[in-house]
C-alpha cells in the first residue's frame, strides 16, 4: 500500500528550521523536567502525596456513577481504579488539609445521597505521604535515563556509534516533547502519563530504525554519492511507509483519546502527541544530527 508516489524532498537541507523548532520544545521540556523534578508542576496524586480509600458496594457499580456522584458535591480531582473483585473500588484524592477521618465522612456522606440503593462498608483509609512521591519522581527520571542509555548502546550495536547518538537525541527530543506540551496546557503528572513517554520512546527508536536502515543499504550501494543525497533519498524511500505508519496509529490513539473514558483520557492525549512527536524526530532530528556527526568525522 502506498498514498504517496516517489518524492524528492530536500530533508537535510531543511534542518536549520528543524533544529530551531526542536531547540525551542526542547527548552521548554527540560524546564517542565525541573519543575516535575521540584513538584512545582501539576502533580498527580502518585507523586504529590494524597488520600485512599477502598470502598466496597453490595451492588455492581460503574466509575462514571462515582465520579459523577463526587463531582456533584464538589470533589472533582481524583483517581479511580475498579477492583472487579467484590465489587470494590479505591478512590485516591490530592493533599488535603482536611484529616482522613473527615475526608472519609464527607465521601461517605456523599455516596449514601447519590446512591441510596447500593449500601456501601469504607474498608480502609490510607494517607499517601509526600516521601512517596518524591521517591516515585526520582525513580522515574532514572528509568527514562537509564532507557536512553540503552538506546545509544543499541544503536550502536546494530549501526554505528554516530547512528546511536541520533537516535539517542531524537528519543530524548520526543521525551521533552511530551512533558513541555503537559507542561504548557498545566495537564495532571502521573504515572500513566510516564508510561505513555516510555511507550512513546519504543515507538520513536522503532521508527528511527527502520529510517536507518535504509540509509545504511544506501550507504553501501552510493559509496561515491554525497552523505546529504543518501540521507534524502533514503528517507524519501521509506516516507510512504512511515506515514502509513503512523497514521494507523494516530487514528488507533486518537480514538481513545476521543472515546476511551476519563480514566486514560490524558494517557491517550500523550500517545497522540508522541505519535506526531516521534515520526517527525526520526525523519528531522535523528537523520540529520547522523549528518553532522559523519560529515564532522570525515573531515
Amino acid at each position: 500500500m502506498q498514498l504517496i508516489g516517489k518524492t524528492k524532498i530536500d530533508f537535510i537541507g531543511k534542518r536549520n528550521i528543524s533544529f530551531m523548532i526542536s531547540g525551542i520544545i526542547s527548552i521548554i521540556g527540560l524546564i517542565a523536567i525541573v519543575q516535575i523534578a521540584r513538584g512545582a508542576a501539576n502533580m498527580g496524586i502518585d507523586f504529590s502525596g494524597g488520600t485512599a480509600l477502598q470502598i466496597r458496594f453490595s451492588k455492581p457499580f460503574t466509575t462514571d456513577e462515582i465520579r459523577k456522584a463526587l463531582a456533584e458535591n464538589g470533589i472533582k480531582e481524583v483517581d479511580l481504579q475498579e477492583i472487579k473483585d467484590g465489587n470494590q473500588i479505591l478512590i485516591k484524592m490530592r493533599k488535603s488539609t482536611a484529616p482522613v477521618g473527615k475526608i472519609a465522612e464527607t465521601i461517605e456522606q456523599n455516596f449514601k445521597k447519590a446512591l441510596p440503593s447500593n449500601p456501601f462498608v469504607i474498608e480502609s483509609t490510607t494517607e499517601i505521604g509526600p516521601s512517596i512521591g518524591d521517591k516515585l519522581r526520582k525513580d522515574t527520571l532514572i528509568a527514562v535515563v537509564i532507557s536512553m542509555i540503552c538506546i545509544v548502546i543499541y544503536i550502536a550495536w546494530r549501526f554505528d556509534f554516530k547512528f546511536g547518538i541520533g537516535a539517542a537525541v531524537a528519543t530524548f527530543h520526543d521525551v521533552l516533547a511530551i512533558f513541555a506540551v503537559f507542561f504548557v496546557l498545566n495537564k495532571e503528572v502521573n504515572l500513566l502519563l510516564i508510561t505513555a513517554v516510555l511507550t512513546i520512546a519504543g515507538y520513536s527508536l522503532t521508527d528511527t530504525v527502520v529510517v536507518f536502515d535504509r540509509i545504511r543499504e544506501n550507504l553501501k550501494k552510493n559509496v561515491k554519492d554525497s552523505l546529504h543525497n543518501v540521507f534524502n533519498v533514503s528517507i524519501n524511500e521509506v516516507l510512504s511507509r512511515t506515514i502509513i505508519t503512523s497514521l494507523t496509529t494516530f487514528l488507533a490513539a486518537t480514538s481513545l483519546w476521543l472515546m476511551g473514558g476519563e480514566v486514560i483520557h490524558d494517557f491517550a492525549f500523550a500517545l497522540v502527541v508522541g505519535i506526531v512527536i516521534g515520526t517527525y524526530s526520526s525523519i528531522f532530528v535523528a537523520s540529520p544530527v547522523v549528518v553532522i556527526l559523519e560529515s564532522r568525522a570525515k573531515k
